[in-house]
């Protein structure tokens, strides 16, 4: 795993996106966040299907956690 913020916010994202339980769930904050940071997903993102191989790494730690 390696440093790309792209790839960290791109996890984040699909992290929210399949695991959030409500709009009142520290999941489901992650996306306040990162339309903080400008961060805006491709029309085409599909998730933890779309992400890279480190994305995933990142995705995968954050779903250990």
């Amino acid at each position: 795993m390696y440093f790309d913020r792209f790839d960290i916010c791109e996890a984040f994202y699909a992290f929210a996106m399949e695991q959030h339980n409500g709009q009142n769930s520290k999941e489901y904050a992650y996306f306040g966040r990162l339309k903080k940071l400008g961060f805006r997903p491709s029309p085409l993102f599909k998730g933890y299907e779309s992400l890279n191989e480190n994305g995933k790494e990142i995705y995968n730690n954050l779903k250990d956690n």
